[in-house]
């Protein structure tokens, strides 16, 4: 019996609708280094989502790749990047970022958050040291919308961000791997033309969000990195075949189906989670997107993972372990029955 794979919510391929777009269109011939007309075509839709007609939108085919090279362009040499000691760029990137030449500043997160009081004392403590030159400089603040734990930054929290970043001169830039989740979650406030506002820089999540591959990074104000183009081909992230992920974005972003897809996967962990509790699972955090965090004796781990492919977290003591189980774009009520019986040690 296969075992049910929950461990990400990039295990499947793509939408079909993607496929369809890139097999219809697979003998065409077009521009390269994505100054196609799909690209352009998704480039209008997405600055007509966020409501920025005038930002520069380039797309990438990962969120490493997304993330150093975004980052990279907005430091000077002696600058560094300040993020919540749970951010992905921290703890899941191999030190991409430090391969640029800079570094990644912790502090400690909050529900796997940055919070602006704990930007603010880091800015104050540095701009207040009078031996700050032989230091590093803080000059680009990093969030993930949603965060590694699944939760969402408020309007509020974002806002206050922008107000410390105005402060002390820092950019704001937003990791938005997973942000079809939240945008579909029925816990957010923030908007994409929120993003565009608040944001030096983000970027709309493809991978993970039901693309075969692909982030598209937006500049609100193209003045900010006015040679992108040409940072990309520094970083290995600019594609010759550009048309492949324009295809894919234009498709996500037509007719709301990347809103879509995020909600399917938002309602689905809902009802993931209404399964566990019910069969006296506990969680390890509360539930605010498509991520599912459970908190297992080792026990339930061993005896779980016989029927389930999960994703390990992390220890909080001897005696447990936290899990995460997501479900996706594409995850199905079929699946979730399966799960229940997976559950419940019945036959399927």
């Amino acid at each position: 019996m296969a075992k049910l794979n929950f461990a990400s919510d990039y295990t499947q391929g793509a939408h079909p609708a993607i496929l369809k777009a890139l097999a219809d269109t697979n003998f065409e011939t077009s521009a390269g280094y994505g100054t196609d007309e799909y690209c352009e075509a998704a480039r209008r839709k997405i600055r007509a989502a966020c409501g920025c007609e005038n930002a520069a939108v380039w797309f990438v085919s990962g969120g490493t790749q997304a993330n150093l090279t975004v980052i990279d362009a907005l430091l000077r040499p002696w600058e560094g990047v300040l993020s919540a000691d749970t951010g992905h760029i921290g703890g899941h990137e191999a030190g991409a970022i430090e391969l640029t030449g800079h570094k990644v500043l912790t502090v400690p997160h909050k529900n796997g958050k940055l919070t602006a009081d704990a930007a603010e004392a880091f800015a104050k403590n540095y701009f207040g040291n009078a031996n700050r030159e032989h230091m590093v400089c803080p000059g680009v603040i990093y969030i993930s919308q949603p965060t590694e734990y699944g939760t969402l930054y408020t309007l509020k929290e974002l806002t206050a961000l922008r107000k410390v970043c105005d402060e002390f001169g820092l950019k704001l830039y937003l990791d938005g791997a997973r942000l079809a989740y939240a945008l579909g979650s029925e816990q957010n406030d923030v908007t994409l033309p929120d993003l565009a506002r608040l944001c030096d820089v983000f970027y709309i999540g493809g991978t993970k969000c039901g693309a075969l591959l692909g982030e598209a990074i937006v500049i609100p104000d193209p003045a900010l990195l006015p040679r992108f183009f040409t940072q990309m081909k520094q970083h290995g992230a600019l594609l010759a075949k550009g048309r492949v992920l324009g295809l894919q974005f234009d498709a996500l972003f037509t007719d709301g189906l990347y809103l879509s897809l995020g909600k399917n996967a938002v309602r689905r962990a809902k009802e993931m989670v209404n399964l566990f509790t019910a069969h006296g699972y506990k969680e390890f955090c509360p539930r605010e997107t498509n991520q599912v965090f459970l908190l297992l004796e080792d026990r339930q781990y061993a005896a779980l993972s016989e029927r389930i492919v999960m994703s390990f977290w992390e220890k909080p003591d001897d005696a447990h372990t936290a899990v995460r189980i997501a479900a996706s774009w594409a995850t199905t009520a079929e699946e979730l029955h399966a799960l229940t019986k997976a559950l419940t040690n019945r036959e399927q």
